[in-house]
């Protein structure tokens, strides 16, 4: 219910959107251009509600569409947005034109149908179904419904998105009939040559080159800089005033810029699921796992085989995800010091980037870290999205009977967790009748480590890559040269050379070329995969990349784990690679420098 009505209000607030506000000159165009057809901004908007619904089942039933460039479809809409411009810049063209159609041979005629009281359905609703694909990039709890609602539950998801539509059909009848009005009283808008509609079809017109050449999201850019229009912000306040009060504050948890999840207590972080508007937090009985994609480290089993037995630390994981890693030997130590005093450990891999779906790639960063407990892969966000999760990592613990009686979002806890699961085992030994006592092991893990960073997880994919530097301003903005410029922006990635940009990464297409990035941080990772290489199963072809560190080869005592004395990276899996390390927190400009083509570059992530 709740999500149900955030849905709405998401709706409404989609107009406020920076993504939005460039769209909305053309629905008040296209219902004002005729302001005795009060049936038109209905048709308009109508239409585009229903585009809304069409193109979200079609981005989820088809994966033709899903692999489909979103570029493409600023294409479809700007070139129906420029064609009806020019029937409104150009009618009398347009009229003869048509007369070449049997039955049309007044151009009078077809120019008052066309524009005037008797105005053309179909051109109507084509207009509202090109703003559809726009439209729903808009709102992030959109992307909820579309990535965690609609894989659920089918049936939520469209009552959900329904509820989305409603709300923004609403406001945009609001902002057309408003328009509509002060129109009515101007006769000189009324004219179908005359200026007025030479101006609108000439908006039109504007807007189509701006969608073609993505400079509508420059000007979203610039908004959301500037600080205007968060509607991100505004719906996860929502969201949060509606959730039960023990949701959020009872974590103390404080979500950051850089896109981490810190906590009061502890040096807890976590990376955070794209489009996140916090749960309801509840603690209950356990649930299942479903749809396991796969299983390491056992044969496939469900944790109702373990209730009863066992007492089980389930837990969030994706192997590229630094905050997991920096887990995994806590996570090690407590296997080795409690799996025979009826621990059991349940790793729940949620893959963030479609290559970590292979479960040969998953092999192989398990054995990268010597996992030896149980991860099971949930590539379809089924298990993810039952237990309403949205955090890597995040750990759940069930004990003897079954209950979900513990969690912790993120790093840290370390003690208090394993004091959680002492006490469990405690209690389990009494259920069971089992002789003997559990007692806290000794550990030489530290407690934790101060994470410094003023630089935010960054992606290279076109669907999140908001802190792109040079954005292209080529016709084709996925494919292209793009040049370093001299000074570069804080906390923004630059590519250098030939790049093709996908959804969720970057690749290299030629030799010699190069990613520049200034960053503020302690360490710094990028996750990246080498060409044609598909885990341990598949043929690698390694890729060196040389790492400048403010225009010098990096330094030894500031090189990553990954990169070799003479400032070498070797990308030879797909994995997450560590490029810069230092005691201090210091400014750095990093230069990337591939030897070849054929790299695909997801995120660089801090700590």
């Amino acid at each position: 219910m709740t999500l149900f009505v955030v849905s709405f209000i998401a709706g409404v607030l989609t107009v406020l959107a920076p993504c939005v506000l460039p769209l909305l000159p053309v629905i008040l165009a296209g219902s004002v251009s005729e302001t005795k057809n009060r049936r038109r901004p209905f048709i308009i908007i109508a239409s585009l509600s229903l585009s809304v619904l069409a193109f979200t089942l079609l981005l989820k039933g088809s994966t033709a569409l899903i692999g489909a460039s979103p570029i493409f479809w600023n294409y479809v809409s700007a070139v129906i947005l420029a064609a009806f411009g020019l029937t409104l810049l150009f009618p009398i063209a347009w009229a003869r034109l048509v007369l070449k159609i049997p039955g049309h041979n007044k151009p009078d005629r077809w120019i008052s149908k066309g524009y005037g009281k008797e105005s053309s359905v179909w051109s109507d609703i084509i207009v509202g179904a090109a703003l559809g694909p726009v439209f729903t990039t808009c709102s992030p709890t959109f992307f909820v419904i579309l990535a965690t609602v609609l894989p659920q539950s089918f049936a939520m998801g469209i009552i959900d998105l329904l509820a989305y539509i409603l709300g923004l059909a609403l406001v945009l009848l609001l902002v057309a009939g408003i328009g509509q009005r002060i129109i009515d009283r101007l006769e000189w808008a009324t004219n179908p040559t005359g200026w007025f509609k030479r101006v609108l079809g000439a908006l039109f017109i504007i807007l189509a080159v701006l969608i073609a050449f993505g400079a509508d999201k420059k000007i979203e850019t610039a908004i959301l800089n500037a600080g205007f229009f968060d509607v991100t912000r505004i719906e996860q306040s929502i969201h949060q005033a509606l959730e039960d009060p023990r949701a959020l504050p009872s974590s103390g948890l404080d979500q950051s810029q850089s896109g981490t999840i810190q906590s009061a207590s502890s040096t807890s972080e976590a990376t955070v699921r794209p489009g996140y508007i916090p749960p309801q937090k509840s603690l209950g009985k356990y649930i299942e796992l479903v749809k396991i994609a796969g299983f390491i480290n056992s044969e496939p089993f469900k944790l109702a085989d373990l209730v009863g037995k066992k007492v089980i630390l389930v837990d969030f994981v994706d192997y590229t995800c630094i905050n997991c890693q920096r887990t995994f030997p806590y996570l090690n130590d407590w296997y080795a010091k409690y799996k025979d005093q009826g621990l059991e450990i349940v790793a729940i891999h949620t893959p963030e980037f479609s290559f970590e779906k292979d479960i040969a790639n998953v092999r192989m960063g398990i054995a990268q870290f010597s996992l030896k407990f149980p991860v099971v892969l949930d590539n379809d966000y089924a298990t993810w999205n039952a237990y309403r999760n949205q955090y890597w990592p995040h750990k759940y613990i069930i004990d003897i009977h079954g209950n979900v009686v513990y969690d912790h979002i993120g790093e840290g806890g370390y003690p208090e967790t394993e004091a959680e699961i002492v006490q469990l085992l405690k209690e389990r030994k009494q259920v069971l009748n089992e002789t003997g006592s559990v007692t806290m092991g000794t550990s030489t893990m530290p407690v934790g480590y101060q994470i410094l960073t003023q630089s935010p997880e960054t992606y290279f994919g076109s669907l999140r890559n908001e802190l792109f530097g040079n954005r292209p301003s080529s016709f084709d903005s996925n494919k292209g040269i793009f040049t370093i410029p001299d000074t570069l922006k804080p906390n923004m990635f630059y590519l250098g050379g030939n790049w093709n940009i996908e959804n969720e990464y970057a690749e290299t297409q030629s030799s010699s070329t190069q990613i520049s990035y200034v960053f503020t941080a302690t360490n710094m990772y990028v996750v990246a995969q080498s060409p044609n290489n598909s885990g341990s199963s598949g043929t690698a072809n390694p890729v060196s990349a040389q790492i400048l560190i403010d225009g010098k080869p990096i330094p030894e005592q500031w090189a990553g784990k990954d990169v070799s004395k003479d400032g070498m990276l070797i990308l030879d899996q797909s994995r997450l690679y560590h490029l810069y390390s230092n005691t201090g927190l210091m400014k750095h400009r990093i230069d990337i420098i591939f030897s070849k083509p054929g790299v695909r570059v997801f995120t660089f992530t801090f700590g």
